[in-house]
C-alpha cells in the first residue's frame, strides 16, 4: 500500500513542499507568537514528522525567523511573497504546516494548544492545552473552556 502525498507551498508558487503520508495531528495552536507570525487569531496547522516533509522547489527562498535564540521554532517564509510554508521544531522532530496551504487535507483538528493565550474562544468539545499537545511535547494540563 502507497502512502498519500500532498503538496504544499506559498502563495506565489516558488516554494513547493512534498508531504507522506498522514499528520501525526492537526490543532489549533493559540499562542502570542503564532498569531502575530500569521496575523490571525488563530493558526490551524498540520503537524507531520520532519522526515516527512520535503522540499522540491525553491529552497533557496527560504528565509528563516526565529523570535528568540531560545526558541524551538523556526519559521520559515518564501522571499518572494512573504507566504509563511512552515515551522520546524527541531526539538521534537515535528514540522507544521499550515492547513490551509496542504493540497487535499480535510483539517479535522483535535486538539487547541497554548489556549490560556487565546483571543478568541472555542466551545467545539475539543480539549484546550496550557501548552502543547502531550502526546509530543507538554505535561497534558489542559484549562476550561
Amino acid at each position: 500500500m502507497t502512502e498519500t502525498v500532498r503538496s504544499a507551498g506559498c502563495l506565489c508558487g516558488s516554494v513547493r513542499l512534498s508531504i507522506t503520508g498522514e499528520p501525526f495531528a492537526m490543532a489549533y495552536c493559540h499562542c502570542e507568537s503564532c498569531r502575530r507570525w500569521f496575523g490571525a487569531p488563530v493558526h490551524a496547522g498540520a503537524l507531520w514528522p520532519a522526515e516527512k516533509v520535503r522540499v522540491l522547489v525553491g529552497a533557496e527562498h527560504l528565509a528563516t525567523f526565529k523570535r528568540t535564540q531560545r526558541t524551538g521554532s523556526h519559521r520559515k517564509f518564501c522571499t518572494h511573497c512573504g507566504a509563511p510554508v512552515l515551522i520546524n521544531h527541531p526539538e521534537v522532530g515535528m514540522i507544521d504546516i499550515p492547513a490551509v496551504s496542504v493540497a487535499d487535507l480535510e483539517f479535522k483538528p483535535t486538539l487547541h494548544s497554548h489556549y490560556p493565550e487565546r483571543v478568541v474562544s472555542f466551545h467545539d468539545g475539543l480539549p484546550k492545552y496550557k501548552t502543547f499537545d502531550p502526546a509530543i511535547v507538554g505535561d497534558g494540563e489542559t484549562v476550561p473552556e
